[in-house]
């Protein structure tokens, strides 16, 4: 691997690892304001609300295709957020996590070939303390 490449990878990691941690410094705040118990939309709309206002393009409810030989399959996918086109952001408002969850987040990874996902449980008493996960597909590697 040339030494181009890899410092490019190594600049890829370092804005997906900040950009990430933006999104979670937001999650936090709107988790402290709200507390746990409430839907799982109005999560989103709250953190949607936050994350544009820290000046990052959020898409929404974000139709995902999916592409199966060379047919493009409109499945009703939808990445509750993406945001700067480069991290899913899936919202939950569950008892715990489950295998389920990270199995839609590896998949939504796959077919958007994304680096990075985030999965956001809101039904927690203090986020950082069990309610965020954090799944990668081929992330760039550091040296």
């Amino acid at each position: 691997m040339t030494i181009a490449r890899q410092t490019s990878m190594n600049g890829d990691a370092e804005k997906l690892n900040e950009l990430t941690e933006r999104i979670i410094g937001a999650a936090i705040d709107v988790h402290r304001k709200l507390g746990p118990g409430l839907l799982e939309s109005a999560y989103e709309a709250c953190l949607f609300f936050e994350l544009v206002n820290r000046g990052l393009k959020v898409e929404r409810q974000k139709p995902l295709p999916l592409v199966y030989e060379d047919v493009r399959l409109d499945c009703a996918y939808r990445m509750d957020l993406m945001v700067e086109g480069s991290v899913i952001v899936e919202v939950k408002a569950v008892a715990r996590f489950d295998r389920v969850h990270e199995a839609q987040m590896d998949s939504y990874l796959k077919i958007s070939d994304l680096r990075i996902g985030l999965l956001l449980n809101f039904n927690v008493k203090v986020l950082t303390d069990g309610g965020i996960k954090r799944r990668v597909n081929r992330f760039p590697e550091r040296s």
